[in-house]
């Protein structure tokens, strides 16, 4: 088992890690911060996001940052001198939103839905919604169980959605026009809730999991490949670094979505890093 190290400490929680320009950027939820680290753990804050949580991150092939501002059910587009315009207005397709992927024809993907996270209501309204390039917008997918991390396989074939409360990845066919069909599981995961994800160039996926505090490499049809045991809630991952194979691990103590406040007061998120056997591939 490769040694788990600790890169980064002192964050909220750390989501949507993306390896970008040399440098792992993610969201700090609760700060309202993008922040990116090199290798070395150096770190700076890149944009100051306008909302509360969630809100994810991709960049359009033209290299325009989008933030997805969840509560309010829009996508921000960043302008050169670091102000957020909308690039798209979601509402009326689901209540929130949550995570984001551009794939390589500069399509965007967005899931959210309907659900009380407290609670579960609704827990079968989640949607995706594509955002085309010219800004005009249609839901692709329904009855997502609340969607959270998503990866365009490299060929722009297929999207891979985790669905949390459901304990499994569902794949996609995507057409020509952006459009998504053939839904199937892509792999049942069991006991573990997925919440971010990345793909390697073996075509396996990795998934993190906030309850059971894992970070899982699964192939398609389910077999588990590699499991990284953790003492911390995992919410993301990706891969990045040099060689393309360090996956950095988005992890932080969770007390359940009734002590938010105490989460947000208690700074114990932190980017962990290990070697894995393959590089990153596709989108993000």
């Amino acid at each position: 088992m490769p040694d788990l190290q600790t890169l980064m400490s002192g964050l909220v929680i750390g989501e949507s890690p993306r390896w970008h320009e040399d440098r792992l950027w993610f969201s700090n939820w609760g700060a309202q911060e993008i922040l990116a680290v090199d290798v070395e753990g150096n770190s700076e804050v890149m944009a100051r996001v306008p909302t509360t949580i969630p809100f994810c991150f991709d960049w359009l092939p033209d290299g325009r940052m989008l933030v997805v501002s969840g509560p309010e059910a829009l996508l921000l587009r960043m302008e050169p001198d670091g102000t957020f315009v909308t690039h798209a207005n979601l509402g009326g397709l689901a209540a929130g939103f949550n995570e984001i992927v551009v794939d390589g024809r500069g399509n965007t993907y967005v899931n959210g839905g309907d659900f009380d996270f407290e609670t579960g209501e609704g827990a079968e309204s989640g949607v995706v919604v594509l955002v085309h390039p010219d800004g005009s917008v249609r839901q692709v997918a329904e009855n997502i169980v609340f969607g959270n991390g998503m990866v365009v396989t490299p060929d722009n074939s297929t999207l891979i959605v985790a669905e949390s409360w459901a304990r499994r990845l569902s794949a996609f066919d995507i057409a020509a026009d952006g459009g998504l069909s053939n839904r199937r599981v892509w792999a049942d995961l069991g006991d573990d809730p997925p919440d971010g994800i990345c793909m390697d160039a073996e075509g396996a996926v990795w998934y993190g999991t906030v309850p059971n505090k894992r970070c899982v490499r699964v192939h398609e049809g389910g077999e588990v490949l590699q499991t990284i045991e953790t003492d911390l809630a995992c919410f993301a991952c990706m891969l990045g670094g040099e060689s393309g194979k360090t996956l950095f691990i988005m992890a932080a103590e969770w007390p359940g979505p009734e002590n938010m406040d105490v989460l947000f007061e208690s700074h114990t998120g932190q980017v962990l890093i290990v070697e894995a056997p393959a590089p990153g591939t596709g989108w993000p």
